[in-house]
């Protein structure tokens, strides 16, 4: 029984496998959602659970499905960042700022540049109406990038994938600041004091020498209710509860307290959470507003597009060569420049988040909001398909014996897909 668990969690928690979760809970969505039976999926989405008004907190959560999905189940996914973040930030690649500096820049340019290339566009296509959704671009999604990078990316530095996954955690932590200042209409301070409070209080939790699930489970789930209500995404509640988790070894215990909850979760995470979110945040029906010519038609879809394939690359490439020509900064032993291409178009498969900030950023049932969620995925896989091309043509190109060109040999000692990287992984 042990060993069938570890199996499953194994096959869950690979990056291919967590890629392909959310490409076919998508395409499911996506199919059912134009097709005869629309009305069905449509309910199922609009289905109200929860308990009602609670009090004077503001508490509502008698929500439609899809509102759990967004707030309840993605909160899994973003207490997952959290602790990847904290990991990062203490043991990781982000503890050295000279060593994390170039893909830490690289992503502030990976989305600045996206963002102005969608309010560029839209400025001169006369959709002012848009302009909201500004952010959608900006995102990267982790799991779908890394997926790609597994399958196709065999041969190459393993500090490639250290690059990307730098890029998308600092991605993920700007995107997670701007969703929390630019998309939340109303603060409820009662309730954020509270949710403070409560986070504070998982963190004392969370400390003592006995961790008890049962203790910290009812912690966490007021603190997101009352994140919730406060009226800031309640996803900001995952991500504050994942970061206040030790990343050092404490009690004299063998392993950090975030690698466990790490371990714990990410099945959840990558075979529950994300899954069920894109089944409902992935139904855009092409057949309302004119069908499909219509939709595709928005200056929206055309701008989130070029902001998501060419802005993220751009960004990405643009930075890092500035970076690593006019400053002491360089890149990693092993990577250069020429790496960047698939890496920057990896970078352009937003996904989850960019599905979260499209529900964000236009009210339901708005014009713009088939067409925000059409791009996102359209341009998502597209970015994934120009990733996987670019990935085999570099891992068959011969390199260099001083890829970074900082002056000194590189001494690359394992590769994507090799025996040593699958142990590692």
């Amino acid at each position: 029984m042990k060993r069938a668990r570890r199996r499953t969690r194994s096959w869950i928690t690979r990056e291919t496998t967590g890629g392909a979760l959310l490409i076919g809970a998508a395409v499911i969505a996506l199919v059912w959602a134009n097709s005869p039976w629309r009305e069905g999926y449509q309910a199922l989405s609009e289905t109200v659970i929860g308990p009602a008004y609670l009090g004077t907190w503001h508490v509502h959560l008698d929500l439609p499905l899809t509102a759990w999905a967004a707030d309840g189940l993605l909160a899994i996914f973003f207490f997952v960042v959290g602790l990847e973040l904290k990991h990062e930030f203490v043991a990781g690649s982000l503890r050295s700022p000279q060593q994390a500096g170039v893909p830490m820049l690289a992503a502030v340019g990976g989305m600045a540049l996206p963002a102005a290339i969608y309010v560029a566009f839209l400025l001169g296509l006369g959709d002012r109406a848009a302009l909201h959704g500004w952010a959608i671009p900006t995102a990267t999604d982790i799991a779908f990038a890394l997926a790609v990078l597994a399958v196709f990316g065999k041969g190459l530095p393993v500090a490639i994938r250290t690059f990307l996954l730098t890029l998308a955690v600092v991605d993920d932590l700007l995107a997670i600041i701007v969703i929390a200042i630019f998309y939340t209409s109303e603060i409820h301070w009662l309730a954020l004091g509270a949710a403070v409070v409560g986070v504070g209080v998982f963190a004392w939790l969370v400390r003592r020498r006995r961790n008890l699930w049962y203790v910290l489970l009812p912690v966490a789930l007021v603190t997101w209710a009352l994140m919730h209500a406060s009226g800031i995404h309640a996803t900001i509640a995952g991500v504050l509860l994942g970061f206040v988790v030790p990343a050092t070894v404490i009690w004299g215990e063998d392993d950090t307290r975030v690698h466990r909850m790490e371990f714990d979760l990410r099945p959840v995470s990558s075979g529950l959470a994300l899954p069920i979110f894109a089944f409902f945040a992935a139904g855009v029906s092409l057949s309302e507003g004119g069908g499909l010519s219509e939709v595709l038609g928005q200056p929206v879809v055309l701008a989130i597009a070029a902001a998501l394939i060419l802005g993220k690359l751009v960004g990405v490439l643009g930075t890092t060569w500035l970076l690593t020509r006019i400053t002491p900064l360089r890149l990693p032993d092993g990577l250069g420049v020429r790496d960047l291409l698939p890496v920057g178009f990896l970078a352009g498969i937003g996904f989850t988040v960019s599905l979260l900030i499209a529900e964000l950023s236009f009210a339901h049932g708005s014009e713009h909001t088939a067409g925000a969620k059409a791009a996102v995925l359209g341009a998502s896989v597209l970015a994934a398909v120009l990733g996987a091309i670019t990935l085999r043509w570099d891992a068959r190109t011969a390199r260099s014996a001083d890829m970074n060109l900082d002056g000194v040999a590189d001494e690359v000692l394992v590769r994507i897909g090799d025996e040593k990287d699958r142990e590692e992984h």
